[in-house]
């Protein structure tokens, strides 16, 4: 699957060991996790809304930010990598991950393009690994 803006795959594994695994992934690729927001509660507790369980991983490799970071610094904005971890009606589990090259585009710098290139394939290993 893939969008303009992420790819990602369907994965047979309930949506707890996803993040489980997801998470292990990205730790082997220099990754850690620092947010998790969990939508579904996040608009169940808001709205009373109910959706299928749905969560937001923020990513980041510290090496790589603090390079994006020292050739711009506003890249923060652009921060961290989101990964979503997501079940739709059916039961079905989901990861998908955002294209840091797609979005990264927005950067008119080709140290960025470089580094995105690099975050791209990183996560795409991880999608792999899944």
């Amino acid at each position: 699957m893939s969008t303009g803006y992420g790819f990602g795959k369907q994965v047979a594994v309930t949506f707890d060991t996803a993040i489980e695994r997801v998470t292990a992934e990205l730790q082997k690729e220099g990754f850690g996790v620092l947010t998790e927001i969990d939508v579904a509660a996040t608009l169940k507790n808001k709205l009373d809304a109910d959706l299928p369980l749905y969560r937001i991983l923020g990513a980041c490799n510290p090496a790589l930010a603090q390079q994006a970071l020292a050739a711009e610094p506003s890249i923060g904005l652009l921060l961290p990598c989101n990964v979503v971890v997501r079940q739709d009606n059916a039961g079905s589990v989901f990861v998908e991950f955002m294209d840091s090259a797609a979005v990264l585009q927005l950067v008119d710098n080709p140290n960025i393009a470089t580094l995105a290139t690099t975050v791209r394939a990183k996560l795409a290993r991880v999608m792999q690994a899944l």
